[in-house]
């Protein structure tokens, strides 16, 4: 199946939808304006993920499971051992291939405010380290945003092999995924 573009209104009956990027590129923004614009349920993977202590949580993969048996959602397709579950059990996915300068200027300017402010992120509380981690920590978010900013460029061809009934939608900038939003906002 091709891959499909901003110029390509999803269909009302998707109602199971994932988020595909790379750390940064928006997908939590999107998956919440979808769930809106949809009326879809939508669980955050970070949140269900991430224990105390940035450790993963002993239910994650029970309530990712939990989470995907329902009929109408919308969620990030990150964490590879859910990747599968998510896949197939969804209808489309939508992939934000921004620029590399984009996104890691985006994870940048996210980290630094969390830490900044302090803010609690997730149910855990968590917050982000302090910003000499950046350099002491290998996973830092922001050194694992650059370790995988190109992790996900032969998406459309594992989609093709793996899970060949989802619809793939491939965005490439903020104006263009507004765009298709608005679009959709209008087809509702």
């Amino acid at each position: 199946m091709p891959t499909l573009s901003s110029a390509d209104l999803l269909p009302p009956e998707c109602e199971r939808i994932v988020i595909a990027g790379t750390s940064g590129a928006g997908k939590t923004t999107l998956a919440e304006k979808l769930a809106a614009l949809r009326n879809l349920e939508r669980f955050e993977m970070d949140n269900l993920h991430w224990g105390s202590g940035w450790t993963q949580r002993p239910t994650f993969l029970d309530d990712v499971a939990a989470a995907v048996s329902s009929e109408a959602w919308v969620t990030e397709w990150q964490y590879r051992e859910v990747r599968p579950m998510l896949a197939r059990r969804a209808q489309a996915m939508i992939w934000l291939d921004y620029s590399v300068p984009r996104r890691m200027h985006w994870v940048t300017r996210r980290t630094l405010t969390r830490r900044m402010t302090r803010q609690r992120i997730w149910d855990s509380g968590l917050r982000e380290a302090p910003l000499r981690s950046i350099f002491t920590e290998k996973d830092h978010i922001i050194r694992w945003s650059w370790r995988t900013r190109r992790s996900l460029d032969q998406l459309p061809q594992v989609i093709e092999r793996e899970y060949p009934h989802l619809l793939l939608y491939r965005l490439t900038s903020p104006r263009e995924t507004q765009r298709w939003l608005r679009t959709m906002d209008r087809a509702v």
